[in-house]
């Protein structure tokens, strides 16, 4: 497997480009929040208040942001001169509205939400009240610990904001170690979308896969297709379509439908989600010219033979003895 390549040293900002030294709120400790912080704090930014609900997400902000006080969010908004809202998404406009309503906003404060879903648009709210809006989404998975702190370096950044404030917005992405990404308002939605495709839906996947492999008798399933997975990935970002392999893309349809039946068998709530991949490798296969025509009419057969079980099958057969999930 080619080793990853190394993201390449950046340039400095230049004085005139570095917003002046900030106060730093965070909104909800979750895990992306306080990595942030804890970022910002080393590009010399001082956090200076955290609210955090759970016990977990104490515990998450004094680790990261060690003697930094938890009050409430409106405490927050008092002391920082750059808050960043990171809630779920589903949570930010009842925030924002919350916040605006209050009177907590003041003029020329940054408020920043980390949500890959929602451009500016959702802070117009604060906006109004005199804040300066920016959205600054990091594509990258956090687990919580300050190991996130490391992988912000060379992380993309989805980046929207106004037109008078991009460079403030850019030059805060670098500060953190990032590489800020412009999206527009209007393709935020689809975005998030392709970034949860390719990082969730991988989890589910990886996760499904070493479940299999421990029913087939592999001690070590992680270790089996850490290389495996590593050279998949290095070979599907060098060269999309064209690095497929494996039995759908041959077209070896009896090999797919034995896989249909084992997973049937023995773990029968992955057998939709195998389908519905196949059906799709099998189209961007064909339609790429590594699948032979003469081949994918018995693939797709099979696949939409088991298509018709697998919408009755799993709910009945994913019960008690389950599939682990």
């Amino acid at each position: 497997m080619n080793a990853p390549t190394a993201p390449e040293p950046r340039p400095e900002p230049r004085p005139e480009d570095r917003p002046a030294r900030l106060t730093v709120g965070v909104v909800g400790a979750g895990r992306v929040g306080p990595a942030l912080a804890a970022s910002l704090r080393l590009a010399g930014h001082r956090p200076v208040a955290v609210s955090a609900v759970s016990d977990r997400s104490r515990r998450r902000a004094a680790e990261l942001l060690p003697d930094v006080p938890v009050v409430e969010p409106a405490r927050v908004l008092a002391l920082a001169d750059l808050v960043l809202l990171t809630v779920p998404d589903d949570a930010l406009p009842g925030l924002v509205e919350g916040l605006a309503d209050t009177g907590a906003v003041r003029p020329g404060q940054l408020l920043v939400h980390t949500s890959g879903r929602y451009g500016v648009r959702v802070l117009d709210p604060v906006r109004r009240a005199g804040a300066l809006p920016l959205a600054l989404h990091p594509a990258m998975t956090f687990t919580g610990t300050p190991v996130d702190v490391q992988r912000l370096a060379g992380c993309s950044f989805g980046v929207t904001a106004p037109e008078e404030l991009r460079l403030a917005a850019e030059a805060l992405v670098i500060e953190m170690g990032g590489e800020p990404e412009w999206i527009a308002e209007d393709a935020r939605p689809l975005y998030h979308a392709a970034l949860a495709l390719g990082a969730n839906h991988l989890v589910t996947l990886v996760a499904q896969s070493m479940e299999l492999l421990r029913k087939a008798g592999v001690a070590a399933p992680d270790r089996m297709l850490g290389p495996l997975l590593g050279a998949a990935l290095d070979n599907a970002l060098r060269s999309g379509d064209a690095a497929l392999t494996g039995p759908v893309a041959r077209g070896d349809a009896g090999t797919v439908a034995a896989h249909v039946a084992e997973l049937r068998k023995h773990a029968p709530g992955t057998v939709a989600g195998y389908l519905a991949m196949a059906r799709t490798t099998a189209d961007r296969a064909l339609a790429h010219g590594l699948l032979k025509p003469e081949l994918a009419e018995d693939l797709l057969g099979v696949l939409a033979a088991d298509s018709t079980t697998a919408a009755d099958g799993p709910q009945g057969a994913a019960g008690p003895q389950g599939d682990d999930r």
